[in-house]
């Protein structure tokens, strides 16, 4: 996923190694990083909670077919992947988001 995936072959991968898959990540990981230089934990809370339901979504796309699994090719390890890391973004991110709320009552 994302560099490395350019650079192992897709039979040494356990995830997928679709360059539109590789290219996905590479994009939201800028993404995320911009959203982390402005220091805003707002902004970083949505995007941690936004991209976990991406993660989440993927898995669910993955098992129905749906897209862009044409595209994305994705294995159970990847759907392994996105159950636990989009679990973990969404939870982290709601947290950020209430702790903010909470501050202000």
């Amino acid at each position: 996923m994302g560099v490395a995936g350019f650079f192992v072959p897709v039979r040494y991968s356990l995830t997928s190694g679709a360059p539109s898959y590789n290219v996905f990540h590479l994009c939201f990981g800028v993404i995320g990083l911009v959203v982390l230089s402005t220091r805003k934990q707002l902004f970083i809370s949505f995007f941690n909670a936004g991209f976990g339901l991406i993660d989440l979504y993927q898995a669910v796309a993955s098992y129905l077919h749906l897209p862009p699994g044409q595209y994305f090719h994705w294995t159970r390890a990847d759907d392994v992947v996105h159950i636990l890391i989009g679990l973990a973004l969404v939870i982290i991110g709601s947290y950020g988001m209430l702790k903010r709320e909470s501050r202000y009552r």
